[in-house]
């Protein structure tokens, strides 16, 4: 019988791993030094370490409420110290493989590296990939930008979470060889927050050559936000603790509990105050992210490296489902939000906005609502990038179509995150899931391989041409608009949201 546990030496340490199936997993390595005594600050590298660092548990998780909707394990502890990351890979036979580093999404405030449906078993096995997850700063430690406040003696940057991605990223760069991996050969694949972090970091200067390859499943693109925008944001999470800017130095000694209190309070008014907004975002701070990210894509400057990207069908559906602000669901909310972006964006036409309006005759009624706030939030900043990115890059572009039985009785369909237990190959890792109270398991294996098959191609490759007889998916360029609709029999259309496209127009419509 082989070895139980392996033990890797890497430039900070030896790190002990543990069998997992037919691969080794090491849990919980810090990818950078404690941020506690740095609260607000970009991370520092780790500190090597003596002796042999046991990789048997995930690290402590990110502060956030434990009555999450994500459903937090209670074996989880929450700290502030959170960066670390979990590596899943092949016995080492000295080949170097390819990397896929995922970031997990969560709205930027909820999620872990440790979250059971991102195991990277499955992945690693049948991919003869690497794989590793990250936890990273998330509420307001990780996105709350509280520059505005900086003082001679009390720093506060911006961008900490995004900043903690690039650490691990670095990390990997430099360690990941020792563990089989091929640091030249990453992938970085993320969904929502994680897969807006992508496309954000695909136009930071400090990113690139860190990730040669980028998967983004429904990234909210255009979700990011100027710095008179996040300071008035930041003014208000002052507001909710009752403190002056003068006394914002006192957020550095606060328990993270207050903070995270806080940030729930935030987090919850600010997309009911101005639907469609977040309160914590990444920041245009003209320092480590220079544009906005979906103009820097329109002026050409996103970095020079193959994309898949695409979204779900039905994305709205669970926030309806959940009763979350956290997209517009209904006439009124929707209403709210396009005056809102009137009154935000004063170089839009009126009319540009009432043709939006016009082209969703359904829009009173709740499936007109979500139609139109699912092409605000994901399909349209999608395509824009999309589009963008194809003019110098190979770019793909899908649609997830596909739902199980279960979710279309429950009028969930494909919404957001669905498309998640296909990727990771883990069904049945939200307790009692009712996915296949109705059948549909052996259509959703089926999915969930050719999906697979086509991001290990991506990863070793550079092209997501699946070698098993899975319909040919081309390149998306702006002559065709090739679409890969993933459902229980792929297929490609030209151009499928057509009509919707050109009536949303090229202009980026989104706050500022």
């Amino acid at each position: 019988m082989e070895d139980d546990t392996l033990t890797v030496a890497c430039k900070y340490g030896e790190v002990r791993g543990y069998r997992d199936g037919e691969v080794y997993v090491w849990k919980g390595i810090p990818y950078a030094a404690p941020t506690g005594a740095r609260r607000f600050r970009a991370p520092l590298p780790p500190e090597p370490w003596g002796g042999v660092l046991d990789g048997a548990r995930f690290g402590p998780i990110a502060p956030q409420s434990r009555q999450s909707p994500i459903g937090i394990d209670p074996e989880m502890t929450l700290s502030e110290d959170c960066l670390s990351l979990n590596i899943w890979a092949p016995p080492p036979d000295g080949r170097r493989r390819p990397v896929m580093v995922w970031i997990h999404g969560g709205a930027y405030v909820l999620g872990y590296s440790g979250q059971k449906i991102y195991d990277g078993r499955n992945l690693c096995e049948s991919g003869d990939v690497v794989v590793v997850t990250i936890n990273y700063r998330l509420g307001a430690l990780g996105f709350l930008d509280l520059s505005s406040f900086s003082t001679p003696e009390t720093t506060f940057e911006s961008n900490v979470g995004l900043r903690d991605q690039i650490a691990a990223l670095e990390w990997v760069r430099d360690c990941i060889a020792d563990f089989g991996g091929d640091p030249d050969c990453v992938t970085l694949f993320g969904e929502s927050s994680g897969a807006g972090s992508i496309t954000t970091l695909m136009t930071v200067p400090k990113a690139e050559g860190l990730f040669h390859r980028a998967i983004a499943q429904s990234p909210p693109a255009t979700s990011v936000y100027g710095s008179d925008r996040a300071a008035t944001v930041a003014q208000r999470f002052l507001e909710i603790l009752d403190l002056s800017p003068s006394r914002a130095a006192e957020l550095l000694t606060m328990s993270t509990d207050t903070l995270v209190e806080a940030s729930e309070v935030l987090v919850a008014e600010t997309p009911t105050k101005v639907p469609g907004t977040l309160a914590m975002t990444p920041v245009v701070d003209r320092d480590l992210v220079p544009k906005y990210p979906v103009a820097a894509f329109q002026k050409g400057l996103s970095h020079r490296i193959p994309l898949i990207i695409g979204s779900n069908k039905d994305e709205p559906s669970i926030f309806r489902f959940m009763k979350s602000p956290l997209m517009p669901v209904d006439d009124t909310a929707v209403q709210a939000m396009l005056a809102a972006l009137a009154d935000d964006r004063t170089d839009l036409p009126a009319e540009r906005l009432a043709e939006i309006v016009a082209a969703y005759p359904d829009l009173p009624k709740p499936i007109g609502a979500m139609a139109l706030s699912r092409d605000a939030g994901f399909r349209m900043p999608v395509l824009w990038v999309a589009e963008a990115h194809s003019a110098h890059s190979p770019t793909w572009v899908y649609r997830f179509d596909h739902a199980t039985p279960m979710l279309k009785a429950a009028r969930i369909g494909a919404g957001h995150a669905t498309e998640l237990p296909y990727v990771f190959g883990n069904f049945g890792t939200l307790g009692r899931d009712p996915s296949f109270w109705l059948g549909g398991r052996k259509a959703a294996g089926e999915v969930s391989g050719r999906v697979q098959r086509r991001w290990f191609a991506f990863a070793h490759h550079g092209v997501p041409a699946a070698l098993d007889g899975s319909k040919h998916w081309p390149q998306y360029e702006a002559e065709e608009r090739s679409t890969l609709l993933i459902d229980s029999t792929d297929r490609v259309e030209s151009d499928p949201d057509g009509e919707m496209r050109r009536v949303w127009g090229t202009e980026v419509m989104a706050f500022t």
